[in-house]
């Protein structure tokens, strides 16, 4: 193996915790376009193409089919000890979860928190994969393309702008880089070494993947202490792609899920961190712009309490939050606040259909009126969504009498 960095972008603050990203075979560092705007928003971003892929030269893996998850391992180390991180959260998709496994596992010192996309701890019978090791060497790449629709994700989603842009990555991925992660795979088993892992660790499948099913992420789930668990409905093998909400926002509470503050100063910190984190930074630019001198002491009351105990606890994870603050708000008829609400539950990764249950079920405890009423209020945010408006009108959500307390 050469000494041969591989091609990687950075995004975030220079000065914010650092988080590493890497992809699934066959795609470019551009698998994580989806979440990268709301991770790069509290995280030093390194996203980073695998060998032959994207922008990465071949050179860093072996061509005689002797490469291992070891050397992949050690270009991520390479690239962490370049920028100066000592330690660092690691994300990554498939084979890109098997380096964070692996990191995680062997060199523990190294990584702060771990997330892993879509992933195994074994990738089935080597056989199959010296296969197609042989296959794309002799045929280049163009021969798995017929496959990837229906695998990586659902055959419409293929034929969105998205999932072409994937298809065309894999179309330009060298054949020999394609071919040695394959040689990667095929000798790679983490089984034994899974109860080593002490880093904080979230599972992410997706309920519908072919390639790696739900019962990959369980045992790895069920192997490493303490792991948690997410099954992403509707989603295939590149989960963050096609449903990228939910697996943003599991990402976000992983993540960001700090130890209690201890002190006002503290919690309002991180208070502040998570409520741009779910409103986004618009919304609580406006609303710290129009904080007077009569109203500072309630918002910081709100960004310390609510902001800075409740939504930071890690008793329960975003998304459920999300659901209940819909129902408490729905109860009591606070319209304003379910609107703004409504679109921190999409952030927070929950879908519409999941938004629609949690309104339906609001019918049977708080009343068929107050439901009604919310089901037209979250159609209406659907659709200023759907029409390209990020954010709604500052009458609608933001008017200072109510909305910008953010309750």
């Amino acid at each position: 193996m050469t000494n041969t960095p591989p091609h990687h972008d950075l995004s975030g603050p220079p000065a914010a915790p650092p988080l590493v990203l890497g992809p699934s075979i066959g795609t470019s560092l551009a698998v994580w376009d989806p979440q990268l705007p709301a991770l790069a928003r509290g995280h030093r971003v390194l996203r980073w193409d695998l060998p032959g892929h994207g922008g990465s030269p071949v050179a860093p893996l072996s061509s005689d089919g002797s490469a291992t998850i070891d050397d992949l391992a050690a270009l991520v180390l390479r690239l962490a000890d370049d920028q100066g991180w000592e330690r660092f959260a690691y994300a990554g998709i498939s084979i890109g979860g098997a380096v964070g496994l692996h990191l995680a596992a062997h060199h523990p010192d190294r990584i702060s928190r771990l997330s892993v996309v879509c992933s195994s701890a074994r990738f089935g019978d080597p056989a199959v994969w010296r296969e197609r090791a042989a296959l794309v060497r002799a045929e280049g790449t163009e021969a798995m393309v017929a496959s990837r629709p229906g695998t990586w994700f659902s055959h419409d989603f293929a034929r969105t702008p998205v999932g072409t842009a994937l298809i065309e990555d894999l179309r330009a991925t060298d054949r020999a880089g394609y071919a040695a992660c394959c040689d990667v795979l095929a000798a790679y088993d983490m089984t034994a070494d899974l109860e080593k892992i002490t880093a904080p660790t979230l599972v992410v499948a997706g309920r519908d993947d072919p390639a790696t099913p739900p019962s990959h992420a369980r045992r790895i789930a069920d192997a490493v202490p303490g792991a948690s668990l997410l099954e992403v409905a509707g989603a295939a093998h590149l989960a963050g792609v096609e449903r990228p909400e939910a697996v943003t926002g599991a990402l976000l509470t992983h993540l960001d899920s700090p130890a209690s503050p201890r002190d006002d100063a503290s919690r309002h910190a991180a208070g502040m961190a998570v409520r741009r984190a779910v409103l986004g930074d618009a919304h609580v630019d406006r609303a710290v712009a129009r904080t007077t001198p009569f109203t500072a002491r309630f918002q910081d009351f709100i960004t310390r309490y609510a902001w800075g105990e409740i939504w930071t606890g890690d008793g329960l994870d975003r998304r459920t939050r999300s659901c209940i603050t819909l129902t408490a708000l729905i109860a009591h008829g606070h319209e304003a606040e379910l609107a703004m609400h409504i679109r921190a539950a999409l952030t927070n990764g929950l879908t519409r259909e999941e938004i629609g249950e949690v309104l339906l079920q609001s019918a049977i405890y708080c009343g068929v009126p107050a439901a009604n009423s919310a089901f037209a209020t979250a159609q209406r945010v659907f659709d200023e969504i759907d029409a390209g408006r990020a954010e709604l009108d500052t009458t609608d959500i933001d008017s200072a009498s109510h909305s910008d307390t953010e309750k």
